[in-house]
């Protein structure tokens, strides 16, 4: 995690007809290799961020930005579309708006974003068939993708932008329409993702899950950048309960007795909290 890979410097944003900026003098940096997680409430910016992120906004939606989005050195509405999907890739929270609809095989839905790319048929058959058994799909390559469950359509939309080899990866709620079984599915993916090497930034509210994944978090309120940090640094700052956000179970049960680790932090981990309250209760029994 050596190299700069995200660099966002000021950047502000409204949506067209608005007088109200979702986005407001927003800088970070995101390096090569890391999982950073985005969190706050309701119509704090998160989405609106990975749409800036990749470049929708505002060449789709339209409005406003200033300040500044840089991948790899380079202002992402500078980036020729083309190369802009080999780099940055999205994943929606609801797979059926990702799925085109138009292939009646789960081989052949992964292979129509590669189509669209111009691959070698060689190579584009290669790549199928690694992604999918990547992601436990190959025995389903000749079903309709419309016949999977959740966690498996999911897993399909990821696998069909995996295909596309990008170098990060963006994923607006993946798990929020989908049950625990499903939710388990996808972060498995994403913990091999991780150890691949990949970037990934995720905006996701199940909090337990999130923060054994990610490196970092993103606290957004209200467009403007609360916090950014490690999880336990986030879950720890007051603004957490001031604005509402949530947090992991084992945060709160610290909370409710103040019981911190070394470093002055709230634990965000189920087996810190475990510990830490384990020697409290030891210390009230002796």
């Amino acid at each position: 995690m050596d190299n700069l890979k995200v660099e966002i410097e000021e950047l502000s944003y409204e949506y067209p007809f608005s007088k109200k900026k979702v986005l407001n003098n927003i800088s970070l940096s995101i390096f090569s290799g890391e999982s950073v997680g985005i969190i706050g409430r309701n119509g704090s910016g998160k989405s609106t961020l990975c749409f800036v992120l990749t470049g929708l906004v505002p060449s789709f939606f339209g409005g406003r930005r200033t300040g500044r989005v840089l991948i790899d050195g380079v202002d992402v509405l500078q980036i020729p579309k083309e190369n802009l999907v080999r780099k940055v890739g999205l994943v929606l929270q609801n797979p059926f708006s990702q799925i085109s609809g138009a292939k009646t095989t789960v081989f052949e839905e992964v292979a129509f974003g590669l189509e669209n790319l111009g691959i070698e048929r060689d190579e584009m058959v290669e790549r199928i068939e690694k992604v999918l058994k990547r992601f436990n799909l190959w025995e389903k390559r000749i079903q309709n993708p419309f016949e999977l469950s959740g966690g498996q359509l999911q897993r399909l939309a990821i696998a069909s932008t995996i295909a596309l080899e990008p170098e990060i990866l963006i994923l607006d709620e993946p798990t929020s329409q989908l049950d625990p079984q499903g939710t388990t599915e996808v972060f498995e993916v994403l913990s091999e993702l991780k150890k691949s090497g990949m970037t990934i930034i995720i905006v996701e509210h199940k909090f337990e899950k999130l923060v054994e994944y990610v490196d970092k978090l993103i606290f957004l309120h209200d467009g403007s950048l609360v916090g950014y940090g490690k999880p336990e640094e986030i879950f720890s700052m007051r603004e957490i309960d001031i604005y509402n956000v949530g947090e992991p179970v084992y945060t709160t049960l610290c909370k409710n007795i103040d019981v911190k680790n070394a470093h002055g932090n709230y634990p965000v981990h189920f087996n810190e909290a475990a510990e830490l309250l384990k020697g409290v209760f030891q210390k009230d029994d002796g």
